[in-house]
């Protein structure tokens, strides 16, 4: 059986979803249900907490990154198990990729996710400084897109006994049912820095506790029986297998080790599943603390948040040399933090200086989804292959001698940009993709660990 589940949206982005749709998961789970996590769009940090809520990993659905057509089995696969599922939306409930169509409901938008799944969606209603026009609001959002099914309102933020009242009988006059009522005294702030939110990994025992909160917030001032049963089944054919995506796994058993821990915790799920299928050993390590595993064979190095970290970081001298020795016979895969991590300096403490140059933190926020081409063979990618990817990064890499670069690509500006390098079995840029979008990238790179 398909798990049902509902989606929690909203008009805009700071409306309160996270705290919604990450207490919903945790107090589902005090009342006995197992629950799946999931989080419309690339972002890494909201499915940490997820993950803490409902004690199974927090995944991505993102038919950007992925495809349509991988949705429905990528949500199979990550429900399996689960008896409901809560998927927090992106930004407001419409959207998402900007494209010169300008197509409402835009690509990649929660609205987008939910129609594939054919999913309710629970709208979170910032409600302060509205009254009876919240009435117009939620007409608007119910009818917009046929689409789209608003099965109910979460108030945020209502001021008091009355205005609540005011509002409930605006949002009958909309015929949209409330499900919950928050108090503007009640809303939790969670730390929060220049990516979003601080990582639940990050954060640690207060991340706990601030998911137990929210859970509480969650538990009183929302009918958490009329959401679960506001949940459906989507209509999903086959669930999504990693095995079946990477087809015949390489022999050998080589090991793959991947950085994880408070400054390389930007990771899919997905990728770990798709790495063993494909034959590899996975072991974790954390570059604050750990050296390299033993019997090392390739090296993944994704996304996160190096620049708080660099003093830590440049302190493992010793693992930073064993990479910079690993960088010269195996296959490395890094990803934006990993980037910045592999370059000779990270706005001045000494990195691994596999690729050299420099890295800095900067003010400017680099973000958005990006179609690009391989450059040059590499273990990752062949030289002509398309990924679609998505950058999302306030720092900078200047490279002290010319590199090929690892993808090239159009900004939102028209400007065609070089990002990354390859060097060696070294594939390294800002590009953050979905490996369930490229499986055979993933074999590719463990066929390359097992013949180093």
């Amino acid at each position: 059986m398909v798990t049902p589940a509902v989606v929690v949206a909203a008009p805009s982005s700071g409306s309160g979803k996270t705290t919604v749709a990450t207490g919903l998961m945790a107090a589902l789970v005090r009342a006995g249900r197992r629950v799946a996590g999931f989080k419309v769009g690339p972002d890494y940090i909201d499915s940490g907490y997820h993950a803490l809520a409902t004690g199974r990993p927090g995944r991505n659905l993102d038919p950007v990154l992925v495809g349509e057509q991988l949705i429905g089995p990528l949500y199979a696969h990550g429900s399996t198990g689960a008896d409901i599922a809560v998927i927090e939306g992106v930004m407001g409930l419409f959207d998402g990729r900007i494209e010169p169509s300008g197509a409402i409901p835009a690509t990649g938008s929660t609205a987008h996710v939910a129609g594939l799944l054919r999913a309710p969606v629970l709208l979170v209603v910032d409600a302060r400084g509205q009254s009876h026009s919240i009435a117009a609001l939620l007409h608007g959002f119910s009818t917009f897109d046929s689409g789209t099914r608003l099965g109910g309102v979460v108030l945020n933020r209502v001021g008091s006994a009355r205005h609540e009242e005011v509002l409930r009988q605006a949002c009958e006059a909309a015929g949209v049912p409330v499900l919950g009522a928050i108090p503007r005294l009640a809303e939790l702030e969670v730390p929060s820095r220049h990516l979003g939110l601080i990582t639940a990994v990050e954060h640690g025992a207060a991340a706990r506790t601030a998911v137990a909160a929210m859970a509480d917030l969650i538990g009183t001032h929302v009918d958490v029986a009329a959401v679960a049963a506001l949940a459906a089944a989507p209509s999903v054919a086959v669930p999504w297998r990693p095995e079946g995506a990477v087809g015949t796994p390489v022999a050998g058993s080589p090991v793959v080790a991947v950085a994880a821990g408070r400054a390389f915790s930007f990771a899919y799920a997905e990728h770990a599943e798709l790495l063993r299928a494909a034959g590899a050993q996975v072991v974790e390590f954390d570059p604050l603390i750990d050296r390299l595993p033993e019997r090392t064979a390739a090296l993944v190095l994704p996304g996160g948040f190096p620049e708080q970290y660099p003093a830590e970081l440049s302190a493992n001298t010793a693992l930073r040399a064993e990479i910079a020795d690993l960088a010269q016979r195996v296959p490395v895969h890094a990803e934006c933090a990993g980037l910045t991590y592999l370059m000779t300096d990270l706005d001045g403490h000494e990195m691994c200086d596999v690729l050299h140059g420099s890295a800095r933190f900067t003010s400017r926020l680099t973000l958005g989804y990006r179609e690009a081409v391989a450059v040059a063979d590499s273990p990752v990618q062949r030289a002509g292959e398309r990924v679609v990817g998505h950058e999302f990064h306030r720092t900078t890499v200047d490279f002290a001698q010319e590199y090929a670069p690892a993808w090239r690509f159009r900004r939102a500006d028209g400007t065609v940009a070089g990002d990354g390098a390859v060097h060696g079995g070294v594939h390294a840029s800002y590009l953050h993709t979905h490996p369930a979008g490229t499986p055979e990238g993933v074999r590719r790179f463990v066929a390359h660990a097992a013949a180093s």
